[in-house]
């Protein structure tokens, strides 16, 4: 892994020791709806704003997923709501009342823990200097 990433919120692949705030079991459900083949880069859950449909962020190299865990769960991923080209901006998140961003025309809210994530996954594409380096870029 040649470039700087946040370890706190990336995996390098199955079964490694690099945290991220989604579970195993949950990335794997998430894989599913990639094609399997997609490393994720980060992943994060989300509620359309002011409550209803609960969603997943899943970010890879070349694209942005959104996948729809419906209005009961938040770890249950059902359909794709919408693919995107990594090329483009999560953020900026609003805080304040909550986290809250627009993202693809609508608007979500997601837990103050997970506002790092989307500045990681927006600054490694648009602003990949302002990253902490790799402490362990051999493993």
């Amino acid at each position: 892994m040649g470039r700087s990433e946040p370890p706190a919120f990336t995996a390098s692949c199955e079964g490694s020791d690099v945290a991220m705030p989604l579970p195993g079991p949950l990335r794997r459900r998430c894989r599913e709806f990639l094609g399997g083949a997609a490393e994720i880069r980060y992943a994060f859950p989300a509620l359309s704003q002011g409550g209803g449909a609960g969603f997943l962020f899943v970010v890879t190299d070349e694209r942005i997923t959104v996948l729809c865990t419906g209005a009961l769960s938040r770890t249950n991923p059902s359909s794709v709501w919408g693919s995107y080209p990594r090329e483009r901006r999560i953020g900026p998140v609003e805080t304040g009342a909550g986290a809250s961003f627009e993202f693809a025309g609508a608007f979500f809210e997601v837990d103050d823990e997970y506002v790092p994530v989307i500045n990681a996954a927006d600054a490694e594409v648009f602003d990949p200097a302002s990253l902490p380096r790799d402490p362990l870029p051999d493993l």
